[in-house]
């Protein structure tokens, strides 16, 4: 599992490792893996042009002192200096290892083959200073690579905001843990790829983070196996609630992802029954209300339901988990949800969201962190908003770490794709797990499948995607 921390928290852990070692030791422990990663980037070290881009922080620091290692192993290094002042100790080490300060930040870049960007660090806020602009496009406008240490210039460490101009880097080599923004949109698209370099903040750092990325080990832990006495029953029913004469196509997506979903069956309540036997004879089903289906363990209501108000009140009136999804997201009344006693699991994309929030799409885009934590606040349900990095959150008030789910691809962004969602997440309420693992791993199992599916580079549909949950699940497994 890979965790994040905040900025403030990442602080108190370096004063407390600080306190402990020599004066400059941490910073020197930065610079020596960030050096290494550059190297391993550059191949040959030796010859290679690599331009330091220098803010007024330690973040500075630690790109002037990588230099000076490359330099010392025969690189010609220039820095371009930035801030109103540079860390003296950094720039006396490049200057004594051979470097130079440029003259004319353009000519030393347009011959680079490497970039370090250590304009901002973590303590960034706002996007770029208008001074550095112009030297941040031509560093991304030339054909060096481009590294940022620790975190881009110009994007927000603790939110995965980007308020103004922000570099794109092609790699982040990042100190002691990741913090959210690397993992988070839209800061991350502007990481390119995160490497961890390790600096000892382990044993200083909290047991719970701020936010978690689940790998395939974590989520195989999640993921129901039947024992030898288990029956379809005992496995688990989830009841799915889905579907309209102008929609049926949403109902059997939604099934299709409950019965690869770890329950033992899928019970359909709708109007779209016909469909639903005609592509799955194992599916139970019933022409509703849903407190009139049969026992259930766990409910999924409403990808194209359309208006029914009622069947989405029948469901959340019951005393199992509901997952929330489409067309029930409109139908839903903040009072009914938080005052269930089962769990509710809320899935909106941005628009959904937006709406729920009364606010713009553009502004839970911009803080997607933000938006999921007030949303499950506000609510009193854990949330999974739908993206380019899902995000999901419980509404303890912040005990439990936001999860990251990295694994989607774009191919996902096609019609159904989230009906298979719901029905694969209500299959593992179904099965016993708790809102936010169901979610979690949902999440993880979708985007991995997307991945197979689209393994030749070609579009894919939201069925090709439920037909590849299997395989995401032997790999998650093996």
């Amino acid at each position: 599992m890979r965790t994040a921390y905040s900025v403030e928290t990442v602080r108190n852990a370096e004063a407390e490792l600080m306190a402990r070692l020599p004066e400059g030791a941490l910073m020197q422990r930065a610079a020596a893996g960030l050096a290494a990663a550059c190297a391993a980037l550059l191949g040959r070290v030796y010859g290679a042009r690599v331009v330091l881009l220098v803010g007024s922080g330690d973040n500075g620091g630690d790109a002037l002192y990588a230099g000076a290692r490359l330099a010392r192993r025969g690189a010609g290094v220039s820095a371009v200096l930035l801030g109103s002042r540079a860390h003296e100790g950094g720039l006396a080490a490049l200057l004594g290892a051979g470097g130079q300060v440029a003259d004319d930040p353009f000519e030393v870049l347009a011959a680079a083959d490497l970039v370090m960007d250590g304009v901002t660090g973590i303590g960034g806020r706002g996007g770029l200073r208008p001074d550095a602009v112009p030297v941040v496009r031509a560093a991304r406008g030339s054909n060096a690579v481009v590294v940022a240490v620790d975190l881009p210039s110009g994007v927000e460490a603790d939110t995965g905001e980007v308020r103004g101009e922000a570099l794109h880097a092609d790699a982040t080599v990042t100190f002691g843990t990741y913090k959210p923004g690397l993992l988070i949109d839209p800061a991350r698209e502007y990481a390119g790829t995160v490497r961890l370099v390790g600096i000892g903040l382990e044993d200083h750092l909290p047991s719970v983070p701020d936010l978690e990325a689940l790998q395939h080990a974590d989520v195989a832990r999640m993921l129901p196996v039947p024992a030898a006495e288990s029956d379809k029953y005992r496995r688990g029913v989830v009841g799915v609630v889905a579907g309209s004469a102008r929609y049926p196509g949403a109902a059997v997506l939604a099934v299709a992802g409950g019965l690869r979903g770890g329950a033992g069956a899928v019970r359909y309540v709708g109007p779209a029954a016909e469909a639903v036997i005609a592509r799955f004879p194992e599916a139970l089903v019933h022409s509703g209300p849903p407190s009139k289906a049969g026992r259930v363990q766990a409910w999924v209501a409403g990808p194209g339901l359309g208006d029914e108000a009622d069947a989405v009140r029948d469901v959340l009136a019951s005393d199992v988990p509901v997952l929330i999804d489409a067309d029930g997201l409109r139908l839903l009344d903040v009072a009914t949800v938080r005052g269930r006693d089962a769990p509710t699991l809320l899935t909106p994309h941005a628009g959904e969201a937006a709406a729920l929030l009364g606010v713009s799409r553009e502004e839970v885009e911009s803080a997607r962190l933000a938006s999921v934590r007030e949303l499950a606040s506000r609510y009193g349900a854990t949330v999974l908003l739908k993206g380019s990095t899902t995000l999901v959150a419980a509404p303890d008030g912040g005990r439990s770490p936001v999860r990251v789910n990295p694994m989607g691809t774009p191919w996902l962004a096609t019609a159904g794709s989230g009906d298979v969602l719901s029905g694969l997440a209500g299959s593992l309420l179904a099965s016993g797990l708790d809102a936010r693992d169901a979610g979690s791993a949902a999440a993880y199992l979708h985007g991995l499948a997307a991945r197979h599916a689209a393994a030749e580079g070609m579009p894919i549909t939201a069925y090709e995607v439920a037909a590849a949950l299997p395989s995401a699940w032997r790999d998650v497994q093996e």
